[in-house]
């Protein structure tokens, strides 16, 4: 129980497949200054605990503890329980982090104007299927709006981040401040807890220096079940926080919808087929055009099969959401410039524990 400077917190589940190079890059951050990493196992069916076992034997700063709800958010939250450091910061299972991200993030926020500090997202892939998917993530058809991805030669200076965030690091007062994140958000939780920031008038700045190598999905089906639960709960953001919501976010169930449109006959079918064709003109366009010289050619080819899989998978996702949630119309309204009123918020899930009061040790 000594004093600790700064936790790590690493929520995990069945992440054995990149989590020992994550360690690596976790345990050789150059801080000054004691460091904690909490590591919340969801449940984990691989070699998961295994690995995590093994590296706590040789590192006495790791403990590992049970998230018996599974998800991202609760074990965020229990592992947020357990940390005694000043400063707190979110690693993941499936990402490699620069020596001094912890170091940069802690001396951003003490130099103040804001309290949450992250870096950009790079994807770095490591079979065709994810070095496609992160070729697709350097195009606008990839990213969207988001402004959290690396770009090339936007290196120098910070930036300002909306809802669409990665990780970070905090004050821990400032977390138990906001509550923690919110359990009923098993994805998309970090947006969530970003437009609380904002809702408050709280500035989320983003450090080139800290950008982190992130391992997209590695199988197409498990893209489209990671964009579908994206959108799903998208959507469940915008019910709540009315200003979360982009207009870009709209355009995949505009596609999805075109889509159905187009296997319909008539006029309106013909014309939803035209632009498909132009659609899939463009998607190889940019699957050409990220390619950047990787000498397989095939997986150039994959590139519009993963943008296809992404727009679809959020698309559906976002439409399930309204299904499930209601239409986000204040959401909608907001994003095209207009003033509204928000009152479809979504109601509290009496039945479960919304924050970090409710969190399991």
């Amino acid at each position: 129980m000594s004093a600790v400077d700064c936790t790590v917190l690493v929520p995990v589940r069945n992440e054995e497949r990149h989590l020992e190079a994550m360690l690596a890059t976790m345990r050789a951050q150059q801080f000054d200054g004691q460091l904690q990493f909490v590591l919340a196992d969801g449940g984990s069916t691989d070699r998961t605990l295994e690995i995590m076992r093994r590296a706590a034997a040789k590192d006495p700063r790791i403990e590992i503890h049970h998230n018996p709800k599974v998800h991202v958010a609760s074990g965020l939250n229990v592992a947020l329980k357990a940390a005694r450091g000043t400063w707190v910061a979110r690693m993941d299972g499936h990402a490699l982090y620069p020596p001094r991200y912890l170091a940069d993030g802690v001396s951003r926020l003490q130099a103040g104007g804001t309290r949450w500090v992250s870096g950009p997202q790079r994807p770095v892939g490591d079979n065709a299927v994810s070095r496609a998917v992160a070729m697709a993530l350097r195009s606008p058809l990839g990213r969207g709006g988001s402004h959290k991805w690396h770009r090339d030669g936007e290196d120098r200076f910070e930036f300002k981040l909306d809802t669409g965030i990665f990780g970070g690091v905090w004050r821990r007062d400032t977390l138990l401040e906001f509550g923690g994140w919110d359990e009923r958000w098993r994805k998309n939780e970090d947006s969530e807890l970003a437009a609380r920031f904002l809702r408050e008038g709280e500035r989320l700045i983003c450090l080139p220096s800290m950008t982190v190598d992130y391992m997209p999905r590695d199988s197409l089906v498990a893209l489209f079940q990671q964009y579908r639960e994206y959108g799903r709960f998208r959507i469940r953001t915008a019910r709540r926080h009315p200003d979360s919501l982009r207009r870009s976010h709209l355009v995949a169930p505009a596609l999805v919808a075109g889509g159905a449109i187009a296997v319909t006959p008539g006029r309106a079918g013909a014309r939803a087929r035209r632009l498909g064709l132009l659609y899939a003109a463009a998607l190889a366009a940019e699957g050409l055009r990220v390619r950047q010289g990787t000498e397989e050619l095939a997986e150039a080819f994959l590139v519009p099969a993963a943008l296809i899989v992404m727009h679809a998978g959020h698309g559906l996702g976002l439409l399930g959401g309204m299904a499930e949630h209601g239409v986000p119309w204040a959401a909608i309204v907001r994003s095209y410039g207009f003033a509204a009123t928000p009152s479809d918020h979504a109601a509290p899930d009496a039945t479960e524990p919304t924050s970090i009061e409710g969190a399991a040790g």
